[in-house]
């Protein structure tokens, strides 16, 4: 979830890369979910615990490649106060999300959490004093009656956890506006370190803070398997590589073709659901999806058909 500069004279092969990039991205970045789930829920790991671990694992691989291609200039930043509320929120989006995988069937606290570019939709007019229309408000409105649709069953299990994974698209999209500040004056590998160094050690202080307070969430205990180290190295690993190849498709296509294409993480999702937890969407659900989907298409459709008037700006990837 980096920002970088988006282009506006890429060749149709460089377009055509971005774009496979960014389905093999969407499609491989599900598996971070897969592998969280498994920690929070087959290995009792807290999500506090799985999401500490994810970024600082981030950080860790993300800064050799910092300081190997740009050398200590590479971490400069204009803005460092923004980078640490970035890795807060990142803390924040990180956890709710894991906490909901905890209780919520995989596909579903996804697809509840694909509303996030429509947050961004109405931040944007909010903070940075975009403009949007009133069929983009609309639409936004849309995914969120698409996303309760999904998270109804779940509340009446759950209550208020079950609103979680919009807690994380919330948290989210405000990193993604904060991140448009910052990048421009930080490279999109620094603000990967950033967010993922301040992320994990807040994490990690959450947990030390929460000892003895019977907050399950940031419970703190070491994995006891080598299969549990295993998989929180993996979704480290998934994590990072996964927003690496965000950045680079993003480097080459514009961002109004790759947008679409985010919603594969969807379909990825419920596959993945259904192959390691055998879940699948009833019809409610699918009907949810397929409102979320169709209103962050519209909105996408409508960015368009204004980008002629817009001037050019950075953009974030969709995750």
């Amino acid at each position: 979830m980096a920002d970088m500069t988006q282009s506006y004279d890429n060749t149709p092969a460089e377009t055509l890369k971005g774009m496979a990039i960014m389905i093999a991205a969407a499609a491989f970045i599900p598996l971070l979910d897969v592998f969280g789930k498994m920690l929070v829920t087959t290995h009792e790991m807290s999500p506090g615990e799985v999401g500490m671990g994810r970024l600082l694992i981030q950080a860790a691989l993300t800064l050799p490649i910092v300081l190997v291609s740009d050398g200590i200039t590479g971490l400069k930043t204009t803005r460092p106060w923004l980078n640490v509320l970035r890795g807060l929120l990142l803390a924040v989006g990180t956890l709710s999300f894991f906490g909901a995988l905890r209780l919520m069937p995989l596909a579903d606290a996804t697809a509840v959490f694909l509303v996030e570019p429509l947050i961004v939709t109405l931040l944007s007019a909010l903070f940075l004093k975009e403009t949007i229309g009133w069929r983009r408000i609309v639409a936004v409105a849309v995914g969120f009656l698409g996303a309760m649709i999904i998270i109804r069953p779940s509340y009446a299990v759950f209550g208020l956890a079950a609103l979680l994974p919009l807690t994380a698209a919330f948290a989210v999209a405000l990193y993604l506006i904060l991140s448009r500040k910052v990048s421009r004056g930080t490279s999109p590998l620094a603000m990967m370190v950033y967010a993922g160094l301040v992320g994990g050690l807040a994490l990690a202080a959450a947990l030390v803070m929460a000892q003895g307070s019977g907050i399950d969430e940031l419970s703190f205990a070491w994995p006891q398997s080598a299969t549990a180290w295993w998989l929180l190295a993996m979704a480290g690993l998934v994590g990072t590589v996964g927003h690496l190849l965000f950045i680079l498709a993003y480097r080459l296509a514009p961002a109004s073709v790759l947008a679409p294409l985010g919603y594969v993480e969807m379909l990825t999702a419920i596959g993945f659901g259904y192959l390691f937890f055998g879940d699948l969407p009833d019809l409610a659900k699918w009907i949810g999806m397929a409102i979320i989907v169709g209103s962050g298409l519209f909105v996408v459709w409508r960015e368009r058909q204004s980008a002629p008037r817009a001037a050019p700006g950075r953009v974030p990837p969709p995750h």
